[in-house]
């Protein structure tokens, strides 16, 4: 029945899957990467293409599906209307993913079930996590943070839930969070009014404009420190100055975008320097990940 429904081969739902914007996921992945012992070039792989090529589109597309926005969005500068046919196809996406996740082993295949399930509550009209400023903000930081981080840790070893309780994970876990509690609300900052008009009160309407910078400048402090303090705790300053350098870039953009928001917030809170932030950052915490993976 599924395969009959040819609106799920339409161009413009796999548009709205968003394959490209994975990148902007991938630093955690790489981040996880760098704590796995024992890990096989299959396992790494399959992890890679479960999560970037399948789950993450999965959610991408749902979330499509339910918003139907008319404006831009993460990725689409111009959404074309959304059918049935992504609603099947976000569910053919996730579906795989499960498969793949199998491959590996249980406790990854639960993990991404959860990853899948928890994203489809923060779209779907009967749950909406997405309308609840701090709780959306919340489980935004933690899935896409510190829950994808293990889940990479455990795919990559094909290990099982109870490395989970490994205490010297759980910091580098919670640094990832920390990063996407910042960088959540500028996902949402060009986007108010589509927003207001939806009744959804994100977080970044809840700060507003400049507020939102602000908020976004305090995480991302606080992120910062916490790796150089990490760095220093476990005897790895050596990172340290690699990790400033490679995201040096990134602060010069944010406080770039910031400084062109005080001079006018509607005309730079815009998906063009969104979407240039996300290139940014990801492009620079991709690099330092890879060499602090290599470096090791």
């Amino acid at each position: 029945m599924l395969l009959r429904n040819t609106k799920m081969f339409k161009k413009s739902s796999w548009e709205h899957l968003r394959i490209p914007f994975s990148y902007y996921l991938m630093p955690v992945f790489w981040f996880g990467l760098s704590y796995t012992t024992q890990a096989s070039v299959y396992n790494i792989l399959a992890v890679g293409i479960i999560l970037h090529l399948f789950l993450y589109p999965s959610s991408n597309g749902y979330n499509s599906y339910y918003d139907k926005d008319e404006k831009s969005i993460g990725g689409l500068k111009n959404p074309k209307k959304v059918t049935k046919g992504l609603y099947y196809l976000s569910l053919v996406f996730f579906g795989l993913s499960l498969i793949g996740a199998l491959f590996i082993n249980v406790a990854f295949f639960l993990m991404v079930l959860l990853y899948g399930l928890v994203s489809m509550a923060y779209s779907h009209p009967s749950v909406r996590l997405k309308k609840y400023p701090y709780l959306s903000w919340l489980t935004a930081g933690i899935f896409q943070g510190a829950f994808t981080f293990l889940m990479c840790v455990i795919g990559f070893q094909a290990a099982g839930i109870d490395l989970l309780l490994q205490t010297e994970l759980l910091f580098p876990a919670l640094f990832t969070t920390l990063l996407l509690l910042g960088s959540y609300p500028l996902t949402q900052v060009y986007h108010h009014e589509e927003d207001l008009k939806k009744g959804v009160i994100t977080l970044s309407l809840r700060l507003g404009k400049i507020g939102t910078f602000y908020f976004a400048s305090l995480w991302f402090l606080v992120a910062g420190a916490a790796f150089i303090w990490y760095f220093i705790n476990i005897d790895k300053a050596w990172a340290i100055p690699w990790f400033l350098g490679a995201t040096s870039p990134l602060v010069v953009y944010f406080l770039y975008w910031f400084s062109l928001v005080q001079k006018d917030q509607n005309l730079y809170t815009n998906h063009t320097m969104a979407m240039g932030m996300n290139q940014v950052s990801s492009t620079c915490l991709n690099f330092f990940f890879i060499y602090y993976f290599f470096a090791q």
